[in-house]
């Protein structure tokens, strides 16, 4: 387990958001951040904002490595059409996003987990790569005695998000759905403002 990982309730004081919309996030109770110049806010240059926009979608998608998601938007970068768009476009193909996205975890790094784990298929076929892309009507599901995981089944019921319209729940016990498009930056339910234009603007200084 990484220290990212770890961490991970430190990161909504850090950014200064409730990153997940979680309701037990300690940003909830402490809106300001950890150490005892927390509450110390000074004119932010327009480098740290820029960083901070980056701080926060990179840290939304989980324990994606900072060489990861440079190569993600470098990705972005060298296809056509709107490089925002297909920055988000790329994050959002990724399994772990997806499995997350379907509710099959309650966070983002229980859904890294189980598909390091082996406990995700695509088209029927096991894939334990958290950044594996997926295509448009991709089959994803829940597989063996994962189905019956009380995590599993507790993250299905819960209230703290909906799947989006891009993706499609197709079995009764919801453990089975299918990616059924690229979505829009506006069609991503992210719970903070993100700023993807900043990210841009960020790594093309």
């Amino acid at each position: 387990m990484t220290k990212r990982v770890q961490a991970k309730y430190k990161i909504d004081r850090r950014l200064g958001v409730n990153l997940w919309g979680r309701t037990k996030s300690p940003y909830n109770l402490r809106n300001y951040g950890p150490g005892q110049h927390g509450k110390s806010k000074g004119k932010p240059s327009d480098y740290c904002i820029q960083l901070h926009a980056k701080q926060k979608l990179k840290g939304y998608y989980g324990s994606i490595t900072e060489k990861q998601f440079r190569r993600t938007y470098q990705e972005a970068v060298r296809r056509r059409g709107d490089t925002l768009e297909n920055l988000i476009e790329l994050l959002e193909r990724r399994l772990d996003a997806v499995v997350y996205r379907m509710k099959f975890a309650i966070t983002v790094f229980a859904a890294r987990q189980i598909v390091n784990h082996g406990h995700i298929a695509v088209n029927g076929k096991r894939v334990n790569i958290g950044s594996y892309r997926l295509k448009d009507g991709d089959e994803v599901s829940v597989i063996g005695r994962m189905k019956d995981n009380i995590n599993v089944a507790t993250s299905l019921v819960s209230s703290e998000r909906d799947v989006p319209d891009y993706l499609e729940i197709s079995d009764n016990n919801g453990t089975k759905g299918k990616f059924i498009r690229a979505p829009k930056f506006a069609d991503v339910p992210y719970p903070v403002t993100m700023e993807p234009n900043l990210v841009i603007e960020f790594y093309s200084r």
